[in-house]
C-alpha cells in the first residue's frame, strides 16, 4: 500500500462570532441592571404633583417680584401724598376736638386732588399676585381712595356758606383720618411680606398723629 498523507481536520474559522456574542450579553445584561436603576433615579411625582410643583414654584417667583414692586410703588406714593397730608393736617388738625386752621385755597385743593387722582389710579388694574400680596395692595388702593375723598369733601366744604362749612370740613378730616389708618394695615401687611421674603422691615406709612387710629412703624432698624 503506498502512503498516503492524512489531511489535517479543519478548523472551522470565527470571524469574530464569539466576539459578537459577548457584546450582545453584555448590552443585555446593561440593560436588566439600568433598568433598576434608573427607576430608583427618576422622579417619584405623579404627573399631577409636578404640576402642582411647578405651578407653586411659579406663584413663588411671581410673589417675590411683586413684593419688590409694591414696595418701589407704595413708597412713591408716600412720598407724593406726605405734602397733602401735611397740607391737610394744617387746614384741618387730626382729632375730635382740633379747630380748623386757615382753610387752603382752591388751587391748593386742586393740587391736592392732582396728587391723590394719580395715586389711585397707579393702583387701577392690579398685577395677579397671592393673597399676602393682594391684602397689601388692597388696603394701600382703598386708602388713596378714601384720601381722594376726603379731598373731594374739603373741596366742596369751600363752596358752602360759611355757617354750615365746619360740618363739612369734619367729615373731610374723618374721611383723612380713615384713609391713614388703612394704607396703615396695607402697610403693616407689606412690612411683613417683606420680612418673610428676606427682605427685612419695609416701614412704608403715611404721617400720622395720635387720634387717627394709625398703626405706625413698629421700630425695627429698615431692612433688618
Amino acid at each position: 500500500m503506498g502512503n498516503t498523507k492524512r489531511r489535517p481536520t479543519a478548523v472551522p474559522h470565527r470571524r469574530g462570532g464569539v466576539h459578537w456574542v459577548w457584546i450582545v450579553l453584555a448590552l443585555a445584561a446593561g440593560a436588566l441592571l439600568g433598568g433598576p436603576i434608573g427607576a430608583a433615579t427618576a422622579d417619584p411625582r405623579s404627573d399631577t404633583q409636578r404640576s402642582i410643583d411647578a405651578i407653586r414654584a411659579a406663584d413663588a417667583k411671581r410673589d417675590a417680584e411683586q413684593i419688590v414692586a409694591l414696595t418701589t410703588q407704595a413708597r412713591q406714593v408716600r412720598d407724593a401724598l406726605a405734602p397733602v397730608l401735611d397740607a391737610f393736617a394744617a387746614a384741618v388738625p387730626p382729632g375730635a376736638n382740633a379747630v380748623p386752621g386757615p382753610e387752603a385755597t382752591t388751587d391748593q385743593v386742586a393740587t391736592w386732588r392732582t396728587a391723590t387722582t394719580k395715586a389711585v389710579e397707579g393702583f387701577a388694574d392690579p398685577p395677579s399676585a397671592g393673597t399676602g400680596v393682594n391684602i397689601a395692595r388692597a388696603g394701600l388702593a382703598a386708602a388713596t381712595r378714601t384720601l381722594q375723598e376726603a379731598v373731594i369733601a374739603y373741596e366742596q366744604a369751600l363752596r358752602v356758606p360759611p355757617a354750615s362749612r365746619a360740618a363739612q370740613l369734619t367729615h373731610a378730616g374723618q374721611l383723612r383720618d380713615i384713609a391713614v389708618a388703612t394704607w396703615a394695615v396695607g402697610g403693616t401687611q407689606l412690612d411683613q411680606l417683606n420680612v418673610d421674603a428676606g427682605h427685612g422691615h419695609a416701614h412704608v406709612f403715611l404721617p400720622a398723629v395720635p387720634g387717627q387710629g394709625a398703626m405706625t412703624s413698629d421700630g425695627s432698624p429698615e431692612g433688618k
